[in-house]
């Protein structure tokens, strides 16, 4: 190579040398005081954009199991209530067989059973209307399918998870009506006579003298025995099981003739039964149980209505069109993945007394808020309805149980597994080898001393012209 002064080209390569030596070792001390060996775009674009998407589904995974967990804590809430609702239950069934001990039982203890009764079906309204994990509640319905009437004539007892959101037209054919015996004759002045008038099987005694008014009110006292009430229709001593349906029944007879100086019940044995309602609910016709109303199949299945008494008419329901249920299903949707729309949902629907053992066949009752242990009959019905309710909370405990296990735990699991496996994808393409990236820190740092005492020799190149000149 020729030796020149203008141009030092052996400087020039050990410069450009030089500048790369250094390049490497500041991004190898960059690598290693950041522990990544991907610290910008320039480093690896490629691996940059997979691994900061593997970032995201990170903090995705990581927030995921956070939220299954938060959603497990929340459905032991639910189940935890229910559980001491199935254990108020499980007394409540206790206290209705002692009242159907009829052998042993008067009327101040099966008065006393019921008293503890209604206490029990209070304090399940108040956990039911009370339950709430943070302000959400959880046992009101307003977790779980619910349905509103616009007529004033409809109450809404319950909704299911078949039950598809919606608006449904109401419609009653046949009313339902409650078993009533009227007298046979008015009774226009005071008992001549002592009058014994059964009801029921529950005798009751009227003592003479007793005028129209204060015999309705001598009867109404037992109607927490007998299920009847009284009243006068058209001048007439009339007596209604407090009951809709078939299953409301009633016998009387007196031990007087009709007369107008007696009830006018007269001595023959007088019965009646009621009638349970019919209707449509969206255009499809069901029977209902007294004056409940229930879809049991098509899209409106589990829909539970029941129908109000006519105003003019207190043995009856209302009939014809009765408005529209509009039903919306407010499910607890939990984002228990990663993703847009990895959500599960989970349903859970009033649980107070009215709705709760909805439907029993052949039962006076229409739900656990109507039981009566106060006769030995009733507590039987009352028994059934309670099972019923039992029932309709385990199977929802079971669902809960059901959901966490399987759904939240389950699901919970394998985000960990996945957290782990994305976590390791990601430190391999962004995390520094430290045994790799020693190597090459070591083998710049060499390059740069070296090429810096190069440099130095280069730069001195252009003095061996001077030896030409002398």
């Amino acid at each position: 190579m020729a030796l020149s002064i203008a141009n030092n080209i052996t400087s020039l390569n050990a410069q450009n040398n030089l500048n790369k030596a250094n390049t490497a070792l500041a991004t190898s001390v960059e690598r290693l005081s950041s522990g990544l060996k991907v610290n910008k775009g320039a480093d690896g674009p490629a691996a940059l954009v997979i691994s900061e998407k593997q970032r995201a589904q990170i903090a995705g995974l990581q927030q995921a199991i956070e939220n299954s967990n938060k959603a497990v804590s929340l459905v032991q809430t639910a189940e935890g209530a229910l559980g001491e609702i199935n254990d108020l239950l499980v007394k409540v069934r206790s206290l209705a067989l002692d009242s159907a001990n009829a052998g042993v039982n008067d009327s101040d203890a099966l008065a006393a059973n019921q008293a503890e009764i209604d206490n029990a079906l209070d304090t399940i309204n108040r956990i039911a209307s009370n339950t709430q994990f943070g302000t959400k509640k959880l046992l009101d319905g307003s977790a779980g399918v619910k349905g509103t009437a616009n007529d004033a004539d409809v109450t809404v007892l319950k909704g299911t998870a078949d039950t598809t959101a919606g608006a449904y037209a109401v419609s009653i054919s046949t009313a339902a009506q409650r078993a009533t015996v009227s007298a046979g004759t008015d009774q226009t002045a005071a008992l001549a006579a002592d009058e014994t008038v059964t009801v029921n099987g529950v005798s009751i005694e009227l003592s003479a003298g007793l005028s129209q008014g204060q015999v309705v009110s001598k009867i109404n006292e037992y109607t927490d025995q007998t299920g009847v009430t009284a009243d006068v229709d058209s001048g007439a001593l009339r007596l209604t099981s407090q009951q809709y349906g078939s299953d409301a029944s009633i016998s009387v007879i007196s031990n007087v003739a009709g007369g107008a100086t007696s009830t006018g019940l007269g001595t023959s044995l007088a019965t009646d039964s009621g009638v349970d309602i019919v209707g449509t609910i969206g255009g499809t016709s069901y029977t209902g149980k007294g004056n409940v109303l229930t879809a049991t199949s098509g899209v409106a299945k589990g829909l539970a209505l029941q129908l109000a008494t006519a105003g003019a008419d207190p043995t009856s329901t209302v009939t014809g069109a009765q408005g529209t249920v509009t039903v919306t299903n407010n499910s607890l949707t939990f984002q228990i993945g990663p993703n847009q729309n990895q959500t599960a949902k989970v349903t859970i629907n009033k649980v107070d007394a009215s709705s709760l053992g909805i439907g029993v066949t052949g039962n006076q009752f229409s739900n656990l808020s109507q039981i009566d242990v106060s006769s030995a009959t009733k507590a039987q019905d009352a028994i059934g309805v309670i099972d019923q309710a039992i029932s309709d909370v385990t199977n929802l405990r079971g669902d809960l149980g059901a959901f966490q296990q399987n759904t939240l735990t389950s699901t919970a699991n394998n985000l960990r597994t996945t957290l782990e496996n994305t976590t390791n994808a990601e430190s391999v393409i962004r995390d520094t080898d430290f045994a790799s990236e020693i190597a090459n820190f070591t083998k710049n740092q060499v390059l740069v001393q070296a090429g810096t005492s190069i440099l130095s020799n280069a730069n001195q190149m252009p003095q061996l012209v001077l030896s030409l000149l002398k």
